[in-house]
């Protein structure tokens, strides 16, 4: 243990190394695990916060407590040509980030043991920090948060999460009762894994805490077990409690990873027909109580997942429910880069060829609690966007050799319609950012 290392954080470092997280075979590729990838691209926060899509060749990502590196190697999947720097306190599971790199051939990466707090010594600066399942072991999340700040470029974007006081309030009673008991003072080993087990599964059937947490099949792997009964050092948060740890440490929020999955409105039957007080209450609220209102009336996250950056970094756009005709005539407009693969496209023309609608958000749930379809009707004039880069005229004029005609009054579309049904597909598909817009 060395000189700033506290007795806490040495335990937590013995355990990680007797079961390096996550427990994921080296040989495992997420290659076809679009969503996660879509999460994991720079492309995805950096669109979010400038409504510009950057090239990830060249760029810095580090992944600040890399543990066994899966996300290592998401992050280097998701941008290509990025250099991946992994750091965690876990000698054991650093050589095994190692390993994982190398096995699916990527070179440009590295990996040290070290703290988030021992960041700076480094001596680098990175465009992006992913920051897993990490933060709240630190003794004083404020402090790690500077310290990712430190290492961050002026328009860099960190991703890092908190787990949520509401949604493991259960989980948080478990661990305090299994303290009283003793099993929490030394690192868990198989003694003290088994005594948890042993108390649950006594415990009537009738008990809350059983009912909340208590899950027999999954108690028997040791790791998630440890992740969730016996994790040392573990601790939840409140949306406020994050917002103000954000201030301390003069990092600007940015948004929630699943920013579709946020929305209070969501949470009530009808959003058209609230009652006058909570829809002019609703109206005039900041986004941090937005955020609160929903954690407090569906407490359904386990996570607190958000990315953040130096303030005032963003740069100006419009939004796109603002543009003009001229706007959308000099657009650019492409496909989200883990949307462009052969299955999806491959998907598209089977929906085309049998005239049934094309669930795009199948492939990328996260940012939808709805699924979003395009109609076969339409569907073809996002073929294009397959190969590239297009302008919005190219789609219309696609829309014209597909579906000359109205489908209802059987007359030739006009130029008119054929640009509000293509602005109006973009519009639907851009704020879960399936397409990219930019001026």
């Amino acid at each position: 243990m060395n000189n700033s290392e506290s007795e806490l954080q040495a335990k937590i470092r013995q355990q990680f190394d007797g079961l390096p997280y996550p427990k994921i075979p080296v040989e495992k590729s997420p290659k076809d695990d679009y969503e996660l990838l879509f999460l994991h691209n720079f492309i995805t926060p950096y669109y979010l916060r400038n409504q510009k899509v950057i090239e990830t060749k060249g760029k810095m990502i580090l992944d600040a407590a890399c543990g066994s590196g899966y996300k290592s190697l998401v992050l280097a999947e998701a941008n290509p040509g990025a250099k991946i720097v992994g750091i965690d306190i876990s000698e054991k599971s650093v050589e095994l980030a190692r390993q994982r790199l190398q096995y699916h051939g990527f070179d440009n990466a590295e990996f040290h043991v070290l703290s988030i707090e021992e960041l700076p010594s480094l001596g680098l600066k990175f465009d992006y920090i992913n920051n897993d399942e990490a933060l709240y072991l630190l003794p004083d999340i404020v402090v790690g948060l500077k310290a990712m700040k430190a290492v961050l470029k002026p328009d860099g974007i960190i991703r890092t999460n908190l787990h949520s006081s509401f949604q493991r309030h259960y989980y948080f009673r478990l661990q305090e009762t299994l303290q009283m008991m003793g099993l929490m003072n030394e690192n868990p080993g198989e003694m003290e894994m088994e005594a948890a087990r042993k108390t649950m599964n006594a415990l009537k059937d009738s008990i809350i805490l059983k009912q909340k947490v208590w899950n027999p099949e999954r108690a028997k792997d040791a790791q998630w077990l440890l992740s969730n009964y016996l994790l040392l050092g573990d601790k939840g948060y409140t949306i406020p409690e994050v917002f103000a740890a954000l201030k301390s440490a003069n990092l600007e929020f940015i948004s929630m990873l699943k920013w579709r999955q946020w929305e209070v409105l969501d949470l009530f039957e009808n959003e058209d027909d609230l009652p006058v007080f909570l829809a002019v209450g609703l109206s005039e609220i900041s986004l941090e109580e937005r955020l609160h209102l929903f954690e407090l009336l569906q407490s359904m996250h386990r996570l607190l997942d958000f990315w953040c950056g130096h303030p005032q970094q963003a740069l100006p756009f419009l939004p796109v429910v603002e543009w003009t005709d001229s706007d959308w005539e000099r657009a650019r407009v492409q496909l989200h880069p883990q949307l462009r693969n052969s299955q999806t496209k491959e998907d598209l023309i089977n929906c085309i060829n049998n005239h049934k609608p094309f669930e795009i958000s199948h492939y990328v749930k996260s940012p939808t609690l709805s699924p979003i379809s395009v109609d076969s009707s339409i569907a073809p004039c996002l073929l294009p966007l397959w190969d590239g880069v297009c302008n919005v005229q190219s789609l219309v004029d696609r829309l014209f050799k597909t579906r000359p005609l109205d489908p209802i009054t059987l007359e030739p579309i006009d130029e008119e319609s054929a640009w509000e049904d293509i602005t109006e597909l973009l519009e639907t598909l851009d704020p879960f950012l399936y397409v990219l817009l930019e001026l």
